[in-house]
């Protein structure tokens, strides 16, 4: 993963209809430096890129384009009929029908940041580096997520302590009083940063925990244009740090029990 600006040294110029794509480019290269730190299979084609977990992992589909061919979506399908876990796949573009695998589909907005000021934070927010500052973060996403495939609790699972030693990728922890209470992550690729995994643990909701882990992991951020994919909780607090709307993303996931 590589950080690239214009032949003039300027940040990239990004427009709302690039968004879309520029955002399947940013989660494909999370999601190959997460599949290689968990040393899960990671499997590349021109219209899609999938990691082929474990029973607890599951697998991860990123739609990289809005025309996948026959043979793709034939490829595509089968990785997620033997799939050892469950499946979710995010499709930016909206474009590719995955009703035939049994999922359930839901859509959420991919939003845009141009290079702009950032504010300070109100709380303490580090980039993490030791081992212990991982393992928190990782908590607060497996709770903040309910990500329920990831109990009971193994470190090191979600992220990996290779994690942060990929390329591009930064995880931020924001604290009160001492107290680990939100967590995210950054990727930067291609001159573009995106914000991945922004939860709140239970104990420390509506105190303003989201906002500090946004400005402060923005910071390193500033001079990039920056896509997401909000939550319909999140969207406010992203359209008041200068996020705009581009384009519905459509996500498929397994069923509701």
């Amino acid at each position: 993963m590589t950080t690239r600006s214009t032949s003039a040294g300027q940040p990239l110029s990004v427009t709302l209809a690039e968004a879309p794509m520029r955002q399947a480019r940013n989660s494909a290269a999370l999601w190959i430096a997460t599949g290689l730190s968990r040393g899960h299979e990671v499997v590349r084609r021109r219209g899609f890129v999938a990691v082929d977990g474990d029973e607890r992992a599951g697998t991860r589909i990123l739609i990289q384009e809005p025309d996948l061919d026959p043979d793709e979506l034939a490829e595509l399908s089968e990785l997620a009929r033997r799939a050892a876990g469950p499946v979710n796949a995010e499709d930016p573009f909206s474009s590719t029908d995955l009703s035939h695998l049994g999922m359930r589909s839901w859509q959420m907005p991919v939003m845009l940041r141009r290079p702009g000021p950032v504010g300070e934070p109100a709380l303490d927010v580090i980039r993490v580096r030791r081992p212990e500052d991982l393992q928190a973060a990782e908590r607060i996403s497996i709770e903040g997520f309910e990500l329920d495939g990831f109990t009971p609790y193994r470190p090191g699972e979600l992220f990996p302590t290779a994690f942060i030693e990929q390329p591009g990728v930064d995880v931020f922890v924001a604290s009160i009083d001492g107290v680990p209470a939100g967590a995210g992550v950054t990727v930067v690729d291609g001159g573009i940063g995106s914000h991945y995994w922004v939860g709140t643990s239970s104990a420390f909701r509506s105190r303003g925990v989201g906002r500090a882990v946004m400005l402060g992991s923005l910071a390193h951020l500033a001079d990039l244009p920056v896509t997401l994919t909000a939550s319909k909780l999140g969207r406010p607090l992203y359209e008041s740090l200068g996020y705009t709307v581009a384009a519905p993303a459509t996500w498929w996931g397994p069923p509701l029990p």
